[in-house]
């Protein structure tokens, strides 16, 4: 295996990049960054200072994945999805000075094994995306979600279930769901659904 990085990208000397990887056209890849092997870092998309990667993670065209940010193995970044990193942002102080790097703490996302984040949405920092999660094209996430969860809409709630072939789980009856792609079995406890 390779590591394939078009010359028009911009990769840090100090990134780590895994066999098998490849980064796109206008991607940016900066210092201290961890990419897995397997990865593919779509065109223009923007990995941050000392953000981890696991292996087989798509990050699509023109995503924004600030740090501190973590991204598991088999992770799925759509299109132009932005994970946040400040609480409060702001260009300057409140003296009127410009913000330096010192002048704030960032907060990361982290996204589980598994996820997706459909195009066009939004991590507002600091959440985690749970396991085999599917957040929906154009959410806005602002709270943790659960392993398996189906989220839409602004902010992002939760209106099912998805097993791990990313189509949402059937009722099952007794609290149970079935994957009509798989037919795995699910079992939702207190709101927690676990594979059983």
């Amino acid at each position: 295996m390779s590591i394939r990085v078009l010359p028009s990208a911009d990769v840090d000397p100090t990134a780590v990049i895994g066999d098998g990887s490849s980064i796109w056209h206008l991607a940016q890849v900066r210092d201290g960054a961890v990419l897995g092997e397997n990865c593919i870092v779509g065109r223009g998309a923007y990995i941050g200072s000392g953000v981890r990667v696991g292996n087989n993670v798509k990050i699509q065209n023109v995503a924004l994945v600030y740090e501190p940010a973590v991204l598991e193995d088999g992770v799925f970044v759509g299109p132009s999805v932005v994970l946040t990193n400040d609480h409060y942002p702001r260009a300057i102080n409140p003296d009127g000075t410009a913000k330096s790097a010192a002048d704030w703490h960032p907060v990361g996302v982290t996204v589980r094994s598994g996820a997706s984040l459909g195009a066009r949405s939004v991590c507002v920092a600091p959440v985690t995306i749970g396991r085999w999660a599917l957040v929906a094209a154009g959410a806005v996430v602002v709270a943790d979600v659960p392993d398996f969860a189906l989220m839409v809409g602004v902010p992002a709630r939760r209106i099912g279930w998805v097993g791990r072939a990313g189509s949402p789980l059937e009722p099952a009856g007794e609290g149970r769901y079935r994957c009509p792609v798989t037919d795995e079995l699910y079992t939702e406890t207190d709101g927690v659904l676990t594979l059983d």
